[in-house]
């Protein structure tokens, strides 16, 4: 996955907030030796990110926070799912947003209409945020300031799966616009998803949208986790959704 494709190689700048810092995919300390060696570092890459995800859950968790891990393919609605979330919980949590996209801020400044604090990572070429891009964008926001962490992620449903952000759950987003298969074509994300929402439902008939498949498809794939069908547009389904996070928040709270 995303340890072979090599995505982010060439060395271009990762951009979060006001702030820019070099991506650090790619830069080794190989060393010096006279024998032969063979370096795993693709496990050295992803040891350190879990580590650094430990360290941010133990960070969030000390806040009291409750974080999300958003992912999807591009256009299945994350940032107006993430924008209603938001508006809808502005009574009863406060919300802020961690925008990771590869180019421009337009979901950012769509976010920020909501009236919630917004930091964008500018990811360029690299295909998923990771641990250390999380931790630096955090540390732009007052923490405690809110109850509620949401990251967006990369437009993706590959490389993203590979990558711990030091998050409480995971949501992976199905649109109905998108085919029943999609978990199916998708496993790894799915698999390791807590939480698969189903979204645009107000356009299920009009996409010809099997239900029934879909479910099983998540439930096969996905059986372990907590499956949420709403439209963001209409509001449909949505309490349901927001009285989940309510109830998370708390047992995070609790801890």
């Amino acid at each position: 996955m995303c340890q072979e494709c090599g995505c982010g190689s060439g060395g271009d700048d990762v951009k979060i907030g006001a702030h820019t810092h070099e991506h650090e995919h790619h830069h080794h300390d190989h060393g010096h030796s006279h024998g032969k060696q063979t370096l795993n570092l693709n496990r050295s890459l992803m040891e350190k990110n879990a580590l650094l995800a430990e360290r941010n859950r133990g960070f969030f968790r000390a806040k009291k926070m409750l974080v999300l891990n958003v992912v999807s393919s591009p256009g299945s609605g994350k940032t107006t799912f993430i924008r209603e979330t938001a508006a809808r919980l502005g009574a009863s949590l406060r919300v802020g947003v961690i925008v990771g996209d590869l180019a421009t801020d337009n979901d950012a400044a769509r976010l920020r209409t909501a009236g919630i604090p917004v930091i964008q990572i500018t990811t360029g070429t690299v295909c998923h945020l990771d641990a250390d891009m999380v931790a630096k964008a955090a540390a732009q926001l007052d923490l405690d300031a809110l109850d509620v962490l949401v990251i967006e992620n990369v437009g993706n449903l590959v490389c993203p799966a590979d990558y711990d952000l030091g998050e409480d759950l995971r949501v992976v987003l199905l649109s109905v616009t998108e085919g029943e298969d999609k978990p199916l074509k998708y496993p790894p994300m799915f698999h390791s998803a807590n939480v698969a929402v189903i979204t645009k439902c107000d356009m299920a008939v009009a996409a010809g949208f099997n239900r029934d498949l879909a479910l099983a498809n998540l439930n096969r794939v996905s059986h372990h986790a907590q499956i949420f069908e709403l439209s963001s547009k209409t509001g449909e389904g949505i309490e349901a959704w927001l009285d989940y996070l309510i109830k998370q928040r708390t047992a995070v709270n609790d801890k």
